[in-house]
Parts: structure tokens; sequence; C-alpha cells
């Protein structure tokens, strides 16, 4: 079944005649990702050509999608818009809340059990305003999308920042919050900073232990973190014409690692059969009505230097499996090089789980190489001396490798499956013994190792790697083995090498499925009421935020100094915090407690400049906040990196922090503040991070006169009675100076009404 074949048919028929006027317009042959952009302007066929990295552009998305933690604060905020019905196609997905505990059905049960409120209260919002739900069980967000919606030169907005998966099928792709989210829902444009692009080449053919993962890991190892930030990314190459689409789905993913706003590759065979395979033949052969224009001019790839930022090459053929972590997932290490750095790292080498699946690597092509490793185990009695997990991508994906053998073959090997769901990929796996902290090691085929993230313990230390090599290691039970050089023991002493991986692109019998999940909304949702109690500790309907009053901001107090890596994570935990997600004033006890004081190497120890003691970091800004006392945050680079999470933007913007300043925003991050109404500031020295003092006080002395491309003017008044006074830089434009005026962007809707 294609879902809303009308709206793809209006985009393929537009489309070379919009691909042509930005040739036009910009003189110049187009990359995939411009002919994406300037197809999908919010004013229609290009008037200018915009400037990289510089001009604010309004767009308009062809749909969007919604996580069910992330949606319920995306739907709170659309109810306060006043609008009868999204106004794009739209979707929630239920993935998030979904615990990892023991096995499939019991943890599906457990969850909904215990969810019932929010899934109802995600289900009738969804009835009301005409958007598709996908109920608990139906699949991970990314992995329905690839194979129910996303489409070759399509533009999708999702509350997540893995929504760059679609890129593998010629989307561009991109997280957003949930601001971003009700925006587009609304009928109004969404704004986004024209990108700057990298091109990345693929030469050769990957083959052996070798995969797609490989490709995005050793990305990550030359990008970092941070190298794709305000950045698209595009593949190109025979190397990336020889990959599945799913493959390219996987490389995409985790491009949200490098900071990218998304990745993606031109249209191609391996889309069209993918396409085909899913049910959507419709549209493939739309698709390859207007072929040359779904991918890169020819001139483009042939020259990239002269059209991309940056360029990247990497030859497939060369390309060597790796190991990334642990910590963070840009620590890119060949798996030849493996015992090594554990040795000088003091990593522990003994692992006790493999995860395999997720939405970035449980497809049929994942899971049947991974089953060709673990089939030689079983076949000749080898024990796993680590334990297996599988985390099917969606009940399509789990009801086919089922049918098949899959699961029977990792159940023989001492695995269990998961159910169809994030789990422990975003920290809702309750593993038994976390609570003791104990120093070990995990793999996983996950996108982000951050400390704590998979099961709460800081001293795991997680490594991801492709589904392949993560089923060899648990296999091997060592973080060094190396698959392609070293034997395994069988019981008889006798020492074996395991074979190559090999599987199939698709299922040679076709995908299958009795429920995939999907309910439709109703035809007309007036008569759909939403209820919301008011005793509730889950849901909480959304009050305004006040307008800024006019005047300079005076007498702000440091709230926290964060030192080092902050992530979304340490701004609002996931984990056991996902059952706030609804409720504004309960998960906003979570506020900052992960980031580290960097004045005493702490994590949610900061000083109340009211009394002197020192107290966790929720309960001392609402002290503050309770006087009537704004704050301030500072932080370091690339600060709020990791998930889009909005959350991280509105506690600290409802317990009254008025303005965050470091040294550099993740884009997102940056986004979701604004959205909300706060001040995001840069230092323009960074050096002045090392000026800030425990006891400090911000004035703000020229806010009044807040314009685009102009600094602000800090003066910090320090407790000796010393003062400095530093430049802030921002990013902000016009439109995004009106959501501060008004108090949020969702604020400046209302009004315009």
């Amino acid at each position: 079944m294609t879902f809303d074949l009308a709206m793809i048919r209006s985009v393929y028929e537009r489309f070379p005649k919009n691909v042509e006027a930005a040739r036009r317009m910009t003189g110049k042959n187009l990359t995939l990702a411009e002919k994406i952009l300037y197809t999908h302007l919010w004013e229609g066929d290009a008037q200018q050509e915009y400037k990289r990295g510089v001009d604010y552009v309004d767009f308009a998305p062809d749909r969007v999608a919604m996580q069910d933690a992330t949606a319920q604060m995306a739907l709170l905020q659309f109810m306060q818009a006043g609008k009868a019905k999204a106004a794009v196609p739209s979707t929630v997905h239920c993935d998030h809340l979904i615990q990892a505990k023991v096995q499939a059905d019991s943890d599906l049960q457990e969850a909904i059990n215990k969810n019932n409120e929010v899934y109802n209260f995600l289900e009738s919002v969804s009835n009301k305003f005409g958007i598709g739900f996908w109920k608990p069980g139906g699949g991970i967000i990314h992995q329905v999308v690839l194979e129910n919606y996303a489409f070759p030169g399509g533009m999708m907005i999702g509350t997540d920042s893995h929504t760059v998966n679609a890129g593998g099928l010629g989307m561009v792709a991109v997280g957003v919050g949930g601001a971003d989210a009700v925006d587009v829902m609304a009928g109004m444009p969404w704004e986004l900073k024209f990108p700057k692009l990298i091109g990345i080449k693929l030469t050769g053919k990957l083959s052996g232990w070798a995969s797609a993962k490989d490709v995005i890991l050793k990305v990550a190892g030359v990008l970092t973190v941070k190298g794709g930030t305000g950045c698209i990314v595009e593949y190109f190459g025979e190397g990336a014409e020889s990959l599945s689409c799913t493959g390219k789905g996987t490389i995409c993913n985790m491009g949200a690692e490098i900071g990218a706003t998304t990745s993606t590759f031109g249209y191609d065979d391996s889309m069209e059969r993918y396409l085909r395979a899913t049910g959507r033949a419709d549209v493939a052969e739309m698709a390859n009505g207007i072929r040359e224009y779904l991918t890169g001019d020819a001139e483009v790839y042939s020259n990239p230097e002269a059209y991309f930022d940056q360029v990247i090459e990497i030859n497939l053929s060369e390309l060597e499996p790796h190991l990334n972590g642990p910590f963070t997932p840009d620590l890119a290490t060949p798996i030849s090089k493996m015992k090594e750095a554990a040795a000088k790292n003091d990593w522990p080498t003994a692992l006790e789980y493999g995860l395999i699946g997720s939405c970035t690597n449980s497809s049929y092509e994942d899971i049947s190489r991974s089953a060709s490793i673990a089939i030689q185990a079983v076949e000749k009695g080898i024990e796993a001396k680590a334990h297996l997990t599988i985390t099917p991508g969606s009940e399509l994906v789990r009801y086919t490798i089922d049918r098949d053998g899959f699961i029977s073959t990792f159940e023989k090997m001492g695995g269990s499956v998961f159910a169809n769901a994030c789990g422990p990929c975003i920290g809702q796996w309750a593993r038994a013994g976390a609570e003791k902290k104990e120093k070990n090691s995990i793999v996983h085929s996950f996108n982000r190792n951050f400390s704590k993230r998979a099961d709460g313990n800081p001293n795991t230390h997680a490594f991801v790697g492709s589904p392949e090599l993560v089923t060899a290691l648990a296999i091997a039970g060592d973080l060094t083995f190396n698959p392609l050089t070293d034997p395994l023991t069988l019981p008889d002493g006798t020492k074996v090498m395991l074979e190559e991986p090999k599987g199939d692109e698709l299922p040679s019998l076709g995908f299958d499925v009795e429920d995939a999940g999907y309910v439709a909304p109703a035809e007309d949702g007036s008569g759909v009421e939403v209820k919301v109690n008011e005793a509730s500790e889950r849901l909480q309907l959304l009050d305004p935020f006040k307008p800024w009053d006019g005047q300079d901001l005076m007498g702000a107090r440091l709230l926290i100094k964060a030192a080092g890596k902050c992530t979304t994570d340490h701004i609002s935990m996931a984990g056991p915090w996902l059952r706030y997600r609804g409720h504004l004033d309960n998960i906003s006890n979570n506020t900052l407690t992960g980031a580290e004081n960097a004045f005493n190497g702490k994590p949610n120890t900061v000083k109340n400049q009211l009394t002197g003691e020192y107290g966790e970091v929720p309960a001392v800004q609402r002290a503050y906040k309770a006087a009537g006392i704004p704050t301030v945050v500072v932080g370091d680079s690339n600060y709020g990196e990791g998930s889009s999470r909005e959350h991280a933007a509105m506690q600290p913007r409802f317990l009254g922090v008025a303005a965050v300043i470091v040294k550099s925003f993740a884009r997102i991050h940056e986004t979701n503040l604004k959205k909300q109404g706060m001040l995001g500031l840069t230092f323009a020295n960074e050096a002045d991070f090392d000026l800030i003092q425990e006891d400090d006080t911000f004035n703000f002395v020229d806010l009044a006169s807040f314009a685009p491309g102009k600094p602000l003017t800090i003066e910090i008044a320090h407790a000796d009675g010393s003062s400095d006074t530093i430049k802030v830089n921002h990013t902000y434009n016009a439109q995004q100076i009106d959501w501060f005026r008004a108090g949020s962007a969702l604020n400046l809707i209302k009004q315009q009404q």
C-alpha cells in the first residue's frame, strides 16, 4: 500500500520545472541536495540563489513524523495552534516508551499497561487532527518511515534526530524539535539556514566482513561529532550505487552522530528494488519517469570539488570493519587495531552483551547476514560467551525474519528478541545488575554510546559496530576478537574460523505481515474529544510562556557552568524520565542533572546564590524561579549535541532560564532554544568561558536593541566586586527575534491567527 500517493504525484509533477528554475537562477549544475531544497521552497520557483551557511530559507516539507516521546509535547503544542487538521501528512509512532527487559511479548504488554494513558492520548489527538497512528509494537519510527512513507526527492521533518534515516531513499529528511513540527502541521513554512554541502565519493565495492555500517563509522572518525554541523552530506559514486537501499539508510541514520542536517543518496536501482519490495511500485514508476532529476547532475559528481564545500573519498574495497567508542560515536578504531587500543586505554575486553537491530540496523539484509554468523556457532556447537539480543525495527521485518527462520537461529544460539521498539538504544533497557555500576564492555549496532546511554551505568563501555561484527564478537565474548584473522575454539579444542557473513538484500519470498500496526484517523475528527486529567502525572496541558517585557535583562544569576560534553541527554535524560515527556512540570525535575559542574567536577550539584548552599540543579533553579530571578546557563563546545529532544530547551525555559551562553551549539538544540523564546548565544571570544565564576551575575545591557547580525553586550559582575564586559554572538534573524519578543514561536503563531 502506498500512503499519500496524490501528494507524491504532485511533488514529482512540479519537480522538473522547479529544478530547471533553480538551474536558471543559480547558473550552475546542482547537487541532489540542492535540487530537493530548491524544489521545496515555500515561495515556489526559486527567485534567488541562497548562500550556504548564511541565508535563512522558508521551506515546505511534504510530511511530518513524530515518535511517542516527543509527539506528546509536539501535539500538546499543536492543540494550542487552533487548527482543525494537520496541514500535511503526519504520523505518530509508539516506539520509545517500550522498555526492553525480558522478551518481546511480555515487554510490550507491560509497556501497554504502564503507558496506556499516553497511548490513548496520542491516538485520540491523532484521530482528531487527521494524523496516522502506529500502535505500540508496530515498529521504530525511522524503519516504519523507510518502509511506508519515504520517497526519492521528497522532504520531511521528524521529531527525532534519526529522521535522517529516510535519506536512504533519496530524501532530505531532517530531525527537528516539536515546535518545528507544529509550524508545518499548522500550515506554516519551516525555516532552515541553507546548509553547506559535504560530498562523500564512494569507490569500489564492499566485500567480506565490511558493511554499510563501517562506512559511517569511518566517516564519523573523519568528521567527528560536530564536523557535519550545518551541512547536508551527499554520497555518490560507483560505491554508493553498489549499496542496498537499507544500507544507504544505515549510513544516513548515523549521520546524526556527526551533527549533519541530513544525509542523502541519489535515486538508483537499489531504491527502485526496495520500493517495489515494500509495495510501492507506483512510486517507483513515477520516480523512474524523472530519474535524472532525482540525483545530482553528472558534472557535479565528475568534478565534486567545484560543487561541494568539502569532499571526502572512501574506497569500499579497502574498507575495514570498525568499532567506534567508548563514550562517543566518533572514536573510530579498525578491528585490526582494537587489541592495541584496548590495552592502551584499559578498556574491559570481556564482553557481556552484544545487541543488534534498532532503526539503523534491523533490515532484512542486516539480520540475514547476522544470522549467517549465528548459524555457524549453532552448527559447530560453539556456545556464545556474551548474551545476544535482537531488536527488530518493525513488525514487517520481525514477521518476515521469523517466517524465514532467523529468529529461531538466534534463539538456538542463546539470543533473545526484544520488542519492535527503541529499547536499549535510548536507555530503555532494564539491564540486570546495571545499578551496581561495574566497569564492563558491550557492543551494539546502534548509533549513540554516550556515558549511561544504554543501561544507566556510567562505567559501561559501549562500542558501535555492524550487526554481523557484533554477532561474531558476542560469540567470542572478546572485544579484541578479529573474525578476519582470529580462530574460535570448539568444545573439543579444535580451532576454526568463522566464514564471511552472507545475506540477502531483500527476502526472496517477499515481505509479509499480518498486522503492521497502522491505525487510520477519522475522516472527520471534529467530534473527537481529547481529555487530559488535571491530576495526571504523565500529561499536562501547556500554558503559554510570558512574552519579553522589552527591557534589558538585568541581575540574572549563574545556574550552572557545564564543563565538557553536554548533550541533550545531559540536559534532559531519557530512560525512566521518558514517562514524563507529556508533563512539563514533572519532567523539569531532571533538568541538567547530567551536566558536570565546572567548579566542582560533579553532576547535579550547584551553588544556590540565595543561600550559599549546594543543591540539585532543578531544586536550585526552582528557588530562583520562586524569587523571580532569571538565570543563565553557560556551556562548552557543541552544546546540545545528540537527540533532537526539545525538552532540553523547554525545561530550562519553563523553570526560568533566560539565556544559554556557550562556545558553540549543535544545530537542532540552538533552533529549539529560539523556538521557545530563549536567548541562545555564543562567546565572541571563546576564552571568555574562563571568565565565568560561580557567584556571577549577568546584565544584558543592550538587549533592548536586539537585532540581526548585531552582537550583544553582557556585563558580568563577580562576587568580589570586580566585573568583566564581554560580547556574545547570535544567529537570530528578524523572525526569530519576533519569537523571542512574543515569548515563543507558538505564541507568535497564535497572535497571527
